[in-house]
């Protein structure tokens, strides 16, 4: 029997996707159509043998998260909960608070999700690679390859080649380490649960010593990345199944569009019916080279004429390794050009330009704004 935990994280974690995440929970927000993480569920439920999908967060509940988690229930017929944590634990503190829920009615193993990532979610491939790998608990890291630049702003994962254990594993590093970054995707049985609480007892000793008033938050808010996977690296426990398939971060409105296209472009695959078709009488859907992107908000209206356009962060296309940078909102002291995002209920006039700026909801826009935050 096999679970499913999808970490969603809370409001403070959706700061770079405002204004749009004023509106609805950033792990809700639609990507190519369905909300971002109706992808990882769907993808879950496919797996055969899962038994359940947890989702570990620290949202307070509310009524469109639990509208979203009724209807997948229904649509995927599978048992999805909701674990609130009670303050941001981290990666790994999240699924170590809830280690009694996860491991309840005995699965021998469960994936670990980051919310924020687009992927084609090869987790029976992830499955298949760890019975052929390593000794029967180890565990599974999901990677892909980064160009040289890119990869440190990524966990950096050195392995041994012939047997793709992880050798060496590094956080961010401030210089090259290797290509093959980490996609916040993982395979792991419920011995993690002992490296996880080894970090926790020696965070309690640190605490005990100092004597915050807080200690207890502070020991269990614990990084998979820096605490754990740094520490079983080059131990025979930790091994990287590196995907061909397609890997982008959500962390921003600007990557959102990125995702929704590659989600879109493997639809033709697996969802042709989200698909619109050319259909007699109806509109033509030509695709052309070069666009200009932006995000209307809900209930935003545009006048005849006007234009809204935005600059696309995409990744380099010619360089096959290439992924998409995280943008900074500003660089030396100006607005980054970015797309354009109109948040919810704001109103454009006719016969205007609105360039690659940011509009906060329930704005009455009067004339043309290029490069801004409209307050």
């Amino acid at each position: 029997m096999l679970k499913a935990v999808i970490l969603i994280g809370g409001p403070q974690k959706g700061t770079r996707f405002r204004p749009l995440s004023f509106e609805v929970p950033k792990p809700l927000f639609p990507v190519a159509g369905v909300p971002m993480l109706q992808h990882h569920i769907e993808a879950c439920a496919k797996v055969p043998n899962m038994k359940e999908i947890l989702l570990i967060g620290f949202y307070q509940p509310n009524e469109e998260l639990t509208r979203f988690l009724l209807n997948a229930q229904q649509e995927f017929k599978i048992s999805i909960r909701y674990l609130q944590e009670y303050a941001a634990l981290g990666t790994g503190g999240g699924i170590y608070h809830f280690r009694d829920q996860i491991v309840s009615g005995g699965p021998e193993a469960f994936f670990v999700l980051n919310a924020d990532v687009c992927s084609a979610f090869p987790l029976k491939e992830m499955l298949s690679f760890q019975k052929e790998h390593g000794e029967p608990n180890s565990f599974v890291i999901l990677g892909t390859t980064a160009n040289r630049k890119q990869s440190m702003n990524y966990g950096c994962i050195v392995e041994n080649e012939q047997t793709n254990e992880v050798l060496h594993y590094v956080e961010k590093p401030s210089t090259f380490v290797s290509d093959i970054i980490n996609c916040g995707i993982y395979l792991f049985n419920p011995d993690i649960f002992q490296h996880i609480g080894t970090v926790f007892q020696k965070n309690q000793q640190d605490m005990l010593l100092e004597e915050p008033t807080n200690g207890w938050h502070r020991a269990e808010a614990i990084r998979l990345e820096q605490d754990i996977f740094t520490a079983l690296a080059g131990q025979g426990k930790l091994y990287v199944y590196k995907t061909l398939s397609f890997w982008s971060q959500i962390k921003s409105a600007g990557s959102a569009i990125y995702a929704s296209r590659l989600y879109l472009n493997q639809y033709h695959t697996t969802h042709p019916e989200r698909l619109a078709s050319n259909m007699e009488g109806g509109p033509k859907i030509k695709l052309r080279g070069g666009y200009h992107v932006s995000i209307v908000g809900w209930d935003s209206t545009i006048g005849k004429w006007a234009r809204v356009e935005g600059t696309p962060s995409d990744p380099n296309p010619n360089d096959p390794y290439a992924k998409i940078d995280s943008e900074t909102l500003f660089r030396d002291g100006k607005l980054t050009p970015s797309i354009t995002i109109l948040g919810c209920n704001v109103t454009i006039p006719s016969e205007v330009i609105i360039l690659n700026s940011i509009v906060l909801p329930h704005k009455d826009l009067n004339r043309s704004f290029k490069n801004q935050i409209i307050l």
